[in-house]
């Protein structure tokens, strides 16, 4: 343990002291301390925890009486959270970016080929160039990229792309060559290939075809996860995150997780979902709860019913606006969604579902409606995503129990494509968690990092304006979908943890729960709305324990 730390932040000093041996509780008092909780949110100035991590109370300075042998932390004034949660993010895809050709944001077809070009040559021993983030919809010309475009920069070994929602992948001619894709290669079930008009493959395979090119990749080794999801949590926690539910693992990911938490390697709290209902989930068995003193739970099967929008992948009732021949792409039929969710929720799992268009939310909701015999299940099903939905299927995430579960970033990076794909009547069920709320459902929030920003203050500016962070639109995008703050930070704290059945121990700084919490440099409820995405982190604790230190002094409050 520490004897004496000094910490200077914006010209405040926070002092600990810890008396030689480990006192019974710890005493962070002096803070501007908000919580959410089941009456709403609450406020504090001393907060105590003890040994074991768990918070004993929280309130005034009443606190402090008879606490002279405790350990003190005097928090100078800051301002104090529960810690955050991320109800949906991929925790490895977000090491491995970091490792890989990043091209989010490219502003044109061209920027994307020299920045391949760029990677290419610092990295000549690589055997494929691997990345992710372009997206068509942010270039002058808004169409399709074609593998010609990599060939003129990289022709001599394969490259794979991802789009930035991770529902299409970009390959050159290598990657083709070497994945046996010809003009005869039929699209698979819930994929396509695109052609050019002569039949051609054009280097583009939308949702399900990706496997094609998938397959063909180099196999990471255990100590690649290790070092992609440590690079990952070491990012997260530094960005006020103390838990993530990590939304589709393989059964090499679960292991390393495993191993992690038995190493007491994870400094945050993992709740994974598996990769579908197959051998994943088959290998795991039996859901895996409290496991490495709570920081890992494998309790949850990810399943897809659709693609996504700004591939025109997601699976609509009526054709696309601006496609009429197109519908989207249903990965399954309904019966065999069906048994995929009575298979893991007979095994005890929860069940999320991948569902972007508003027949890919029904198609969930029926599944779930089976499953459940038409009432709320206590396994607390949820919908990822749900991003458009017919207005007469908003009352039933209420009626049948099923979380929300969804990214406030997507509205405001969707906003200038999303209206255009469905119309203007079908996007008043789009992004609309006002409708949802007033329903009676529950909203979990996260990013779906690394498709968008892993950064919280970004989701929950984004659910409070409804604007980009260039403040546009200026009264919000379909304003009257917002939250408010206290609804958004509890969208990432308690219900976050309710869509993880865990609210019994996580998602806000009540007695019996563990101590995670965040110190931040600014107050999240007083300052202009338009400085939220701003807030910096500067501590970081989970259970007790601090995990992040911003270890620099600040300037603003």
């Amino acid at each position: 343990m520490y004897n004496y730390l000094y910490k200077t932040i914006s010209y405040t000093v926070i002092l600990f002291v810890f008396y030689g041996a480990a006192a019974a509780e710890t005493v962070l008092h002096n803070v501007n301390g908000y919580t959410t909780s089941g009456d709403g949110i609450r406020q504090f100035s001393v907060l105590v925890f003890d040994v074991a991590g768990k918070v004993v109370a929280t309130g005034g300075d009443e606190l402090l009486a008879g606490r002279s042998g405790d350990d003190r932390i005097d928090g100078g004034g800051f301002t104090v959270l529960p810690g955050l949660i991320d109800a949906h993010a991929h925790v490895y895809g977000l090491g491995l970016l970091k490792t890989s050709l990043d091209i989010t944001g490219v502003p044109s077809v061209d920027d994307a080929a020299s920045r391949i070009r760029i990677y290419a040559e610092e990295h000549p021993r690589a055997r494929w160039i691997l990345g992710r983030g372009w997206n068509q919809v942010l270039w002058p010309v808004k169409e399709f990229p074609t593998a010609a475009q990599i060939d003129t920069v990289v022709s001599d070994r394969p490259v794979w792309l991802r789009r930035i929602d991770g529902h299409a992948g970009w390959a050159n001619s290598a990657a083709m060559k070497l994945a046996g894709i010809d003009n005869d290669t039929p699209d698979p079930v819930g994929g396509k290939i695109l052609r050019d008009d002569n039949g051609h493959a054009t280097g583009i395979f939308v949702d399900l075809a990706m496997d094609l090119i998938d397959t063909h990749l180099p196999k990471p080794e255990k100590s690649d996860y290790r070092q992609a999801l440590k690079s990952a949590v070491d990012a997260l926690v530094a960005e006020g995150m103390t838990g993530v539910h990590d939304a589709g693992i393989d059964l090499m990911n679960a292991e390393v997780y495993i191993s992690m938490a038995d190493n007491d390697e994870l400094d945050m709290r993992i709740y994974a979902m598996t990769g579908g209902a197959g051998e994943v989930l088959d290998a795991i068995g039996k859901p895996l709860h409290d496991y490495g003193n709570d920081r890992l739970e494998i309790a949850a099967v990810k399943l897809y019913a659709d693609g996504a929008l700004g591939s025109h992948g997601a699976a609509m009732i009526e054709p696309y606006s601006d496609d009429a021949e197109n519908r989207g792409l249903a990965f399954w039929t309904q019966d065999e969604l069906d048994r995929m969710v009575a298979k893991a929720n007979g095994m005890g799992f929860q069940v999320g579902i991948h569902a972007i268009g508003d027949l890919g939310n029904r198609m969930a909701l029926d599944a779930f409606d089976k499953g459940q015999d038409g009432k709320p299940s206590a396994l607390r099903n949820r919908i990822e995503h749900a991003q458009i939905i017919a207005l007469g299927d908003i009352p039933r995430f209420a009626e049948l129990g099923v979380i929300a579960s969804m990214q406030p970033t997507h509205a405001t990076s969707d906003k200038n494509m999303a209206e255009d794909r469905v119309g203007p009547d079908r996007i008043l069920g789009g992004y609309a968690w006002r409708r949802l709320l007033d329903s009676g459902a529950v909203i979990a929030s996260g990013s779906d990092f690394p498709v968008e920003l892993s950064n919280p203050f970004h989701g929950l500016y984004a659910a409070v304006t409804r604007q980009g962070r260039d403040g546009e639109p200026e009264d919000g995008w379909y304003a009257d979908q917002a939250l408010t703050r206290a609804e958004a930070l509890h969208s990432f704290t308690l219900a976050a943890a309710y869509a993880a059945n865990q609210e019994d121990r996580l998602g806000s700084l009540e007695r019996g729960k563990w101590a995670d919490f965040i110190v931040i440099d600014r107050d999240y409820f007083t300052i202009p709305a338009s400085d939220i995405d701003d807030i910096q982190v500067l501590q970081t604790w989970v259970g007790g324990e601090k995990v992040y230190d911003a270890n620099k002094e600040v300037t603003s409050r």
